[in-house]
C-alpha cells in the first residue's frame, strides 16, 4: 500500500486545491480554539494544518505518503508532521489531543474503523472528532442511474477511494469505535443530494 499512496501523490499537481476547501476550512476553524492541540489526520499537503496554525492551534499532521509530508512541511513549517505506517497504531499517547480533524481521508483507508478507534484513543475525554467524507446519498445515486450514469462511475475500483459511506454506515462505524455521542449530517450541495457527510463525535 505504501507505494500505491506515493504513486497517487505523484499525480497530484503541486498547485492542487483540496476539494471544497473553503467550506471545509471554515467548518474546521469554527470548532477550533487558540491553544488547542489538534491532530490533522491525513494532512495531505498541509492546507488545513496551515489554517489551524493561523487560528492559534498547536498542530500535528500525519499522513502515509512521503510526498504529502514533504508538501505539508513546506506549506506549514511550524507544525509537526509525521509519516504514518498505516499498519501500526498512531504514534501518540492516550488522551493527547483536543480535536482530531479527518477531512476526506477515511474513504482512502483499508481499515477506517481501526483508524477511527485510534482517533478515539488519542483524544482527551469528551474532545471532538470531526470527519468529512464523500456521501453516497440514495436519491443522488438513483437520479444518476435514471440519467444513464452507470454505477461503475461512482464506485470505480480504479479510483483512490477504497470505502464508500452513507450517513448510517458512517454513524455505525464511529459508534463501533467507542464514541458515545455521534452526529452525522450532509454537507455541501442541495438538501437530499449532499456531496459530503459531516460527522461530529465525542
Amino acid at each position: 500500500m505504501a507505494q500505491w499512496h506515493e504513486d497517487l501523490w505523484a499525480n497530484v499537481p503541486a498547485d492542487a486545491v483540496p476539494e471544497r476547501f473553503i467550506a471545509r476550512r471554515e467548518l474546521l476553524l469554527s470548532e477550533v480554539r487558540a491553544g488547542q492541540r489538534v491532530l490533522d489526520l491525513g494532512c495531505g499537503d498541509g492546507s488545513f494544518s496551515a489554517a489551524l496554525l493561523t487560528a492559534g492551534a498547536e498542530v500535528t499532521g500525519v499522513d502515509v505518503a512521503d510526498e504529502a509530508i514533504r508538501r505539508a512541511k513546506a506549506r506549514a513549517p511550524s507544525a509537526d508532521f509525521l509519516k504514518l505506517d498505516d499498519r501500526q497504531p498512531l504514534p501518540f499517547d492516550d488522551d493527547q489531543f483536543d480535536l482530531v480533524w479527518c477531512g476526506e481521508t477515511i474513504e482512502h483507508l483499508v481499515d477506517p474503523g481501526a483508524m477511527i478507534a485510534e482517533a478515539r484513543r488519542v483524544l482527551k475525554d469528551g474532545a471532538l472528532l470531526l470527519i468529512t467524507t464523500p456521501n453516497q446519498p440514495r436519491l443522488r445515486v438513483a437520479l444518476e442511474a435514471l440519467a444513464g450514469r452507470p454505477l461503475e462511475d461512482r464506485l470505480d475500483p480504479r479510483s483512490d477511494h477504497l470505502r464508500f459511506f452513507t450517513a448510517r454506515t458512517l454513524e455505525l462505524m464511529i459508534s463501533d469505535a467507542g464514541f458515545q455521542q455521534v452526529w452525522v449530517s450532509g454537507f455541501g450541495g442541495l438538501p437530499l443530494l449532499r456531496s459530503s457527510l459531516l460527522a461530529r463525535a465525542r
